[in-house]
């Protein structure tokens, strides 16, 4: 069959439809992953409910994309649908986004009805457009085979131009978009280059339709004007002020201030714990952070503040923990290592965790395992704050990684880790306590007082508990206050050490599936009643 010009140019700009909505539909799936993680985390159990759920939503696209192209074999058909569906998908962030604002203020208040509620609610927003995506391949093939000879050509080619679209919609919302953008604005720039797309599409072959979809961008942009940019977190009160909320690449950042007192917080995500707290006068807050301080006195006696030269935090944040160290150890070395770049500059805009006022941090972006892997410094203590329920990058839990640590420990150094666990669960507690028995000789337990935390302090040589209070009255109070004070906090606050449950290795790590079992528990045992 000898085709003609303008068969020729059709079969071409097929193609590129095809392009354009494959990397719509993986743009739209991780963006999904990001506006569901700023309230509802990142863990399997998310992921899993995102990629099966849009897998179920394409399957059911391509069956009635068949369906519909053998009853109305026709280009205007098929760029409709995609129009359809580029609107749809622009409506998602704009619809969903008072859902999840609901959803953040029942995940401060424990509601978990309207946690899973809300979270259905806008997983079922995904269901219209990515099934009207998933038609697109299916009836594009209908479209360019007119010779059941070429049939396998042309079929293997729509597939390859829509996964070549797949691997851009990937990368490209991840790595640029997204931290430019937001995750609202970008849902906007996919949804309105596809609707461009199908509208050239439908131009070509009737123009007078095109007029009949003008109507779609004026909806979107009233509604995004109404309902403006989602915000995962408002202020805790009319007493906080939010100074700063922004998207990175890993993280949706909001820092509030408490503004009669000056106190500032760093907040993650679903916006569930402090990060990082700040406040121009005070170095200590009675929270987590300043049980770190503890860890290199379960030493044996007589271990002195002077023997702390060196310092590696994981889990920067803010530089809460490397503050805390400087004010009382003055010139120590202190290697801060977060993942995140957009942390770290709120970090020195908002907390000043900034070189003329802690010069002794030498601030690292990286992964934490990576980067302690590079490093040549011996450290007399690793802190390890980079674990926060549901968030566990599961590669910083395991033995090797502990061994990791050892060969980047001094004789006397020590291991400290910050464990999530509920009133009623220390399954993470006693499963990480296993793990790190496995590498160290002594493991210490301390329960940080009107928190979901436990310190975790595991040491180079064998020890007692006991040697935290025998360091403790060993120093001078007068010229180390802070010091002593948490140290006394520390001992009274020391509970058994349990090693029980699965010890994490590189091969197997079932970290993320513990603390599902652990989160879902808390939320339906009454627990979290309790705490009201």
């Amino acid at each position: 069959m000898i085709e003609t010009q303008t068969e020729t140019y059709s079969k071409t700009y097929l193609y590129i439809a095809v392009f354009f909505s494959g990397m719509t539909t993986l743009a739209v799936e991780l963006s999904a992953s990001r506006l569901l993680g700023n309230v509802f985390g990142t863990s399997n159990l998310v992921w899993a409910n995102v990629i099966g759920l849009m897998l179920l939503y394409l399957t059911v696209g391509y069956f009635l994309g068949g369906w519909l192209a053998d009853r109305s074999p026709h280009p205007t058909t098929l760029y409709r649908i995609i129009i359809w569906g580029a609107f749809l998908c622009a409506l998602i962030p704009l619809v969903s986004n008072r859902v999840l604002f609901a959803a953040s203020q029942a995940v401060m208040n424990i509601q978990a009805g309207v946690v899973v509620g809300a979270f259905i609610s806008v997983i079922a927003l995904f269901a219209v457009p990515i099934t009207l995506l998933g038609t697109v391949s299916p009836f594009a093939i209908r479209l360019a085979v007119t010779d059941v000879q070429s049939a396998g050509k042309i079929s293997g080619r729509i597939y390859a131009i829509s996964t070549l679209g797949s691997i851009l919609g990937t990368f490209l919302p991840v790595l640029v978009l997204i931290p430019l953008l937001g995750t609202t604005q970008t849902f906007l720039a996919f949804s309105g280059m596809l609707f461009v797309v199908g509208c050239i599409g439908l131009w070509q072959s009737q123009p007078r339709a095109v007029l009949q979809s003008l109507w779609m961008p004026g909806v979107i942009a009233l509604i995004f004007v109404f309902t403006g940019q989602f915000r995962a977190r408002a202020a805790l009160d009319d007493d906080f002020t939010v100074l700063y909320e922004g998207e990175s690449a890993y993280n949706y950042i909001q820092v509030q201030e408490h503004t009669p007192t000056g106190y500032r917080f760093l907040f993650l995500n679903e916006g569930q714990g402090i990060h990082s707290q700040w406040h121009p006068d005070i170095i200590t807050y009675d929270r987590t952070w300043s049980y770190f301080l503890t860890a290199p006195y379960f030493n044996a006696p007589s271990y002195a503040p002077e023997q702390v030269k060196s310092v590696a935090v994981v889990g920067l944040a803010a530089g809460t923990i490397p503050r805390q160290h400087i004010e009382i150890y003055g010139n120590i070395n202190i290697d801060g290592i977060e993942i995140d770049p957009e942390i770290t500059q709120v970090g020195a805009d908002y907390f000043q965790m900034n070189t003329l006022e802690m010069p002794q941090l030498n601030v690292i972006v990286g992964d934490g395992r990576y980067e302690l892997n590079q490093s040549e410094n011996r450290y007399d203590v690793v802190a390890l704050d980079a674990y926060r329920p549901p968030y566990i990058p599961w590669h910083l839990t395991t033995v090797e990684f502990f061994e990791e640590i050892q060969q980047r420990l001094t004789p006397d150094g020590v291991v400290a880790i910050n464990v999530g666990r509920t009133p009623g669960d220390r399954r993470l507690v006693n499963a990480m306590t296993s793990t790190l028995s496995a590498v160290y000789p002594s493991v210490h337990t301390m329960d940080v007082p009107n928190t979901f935390n436990t310190i975790l302090v595991a040491t180079q040589q064998p020890t007692s508990a006991d040697n935290l209070a025998l360091n403790t009255a060993q120093i001078d109070g007068a010229q180390y206050p802070l010091l002593v004070d948490m140290l006394e906090k520390g001992s009274s606050n020391i509970v058994p050490t349990v090693a029980d449950g699965p010890v994490f290795t590189d091969d197997k790590a079932p970290v993320e599936l513990l603390v599902d079992s652990i989160v879902l528990n808390f939320l339906f045992s009454g627990d979290a009643d309790s705490l009201r």
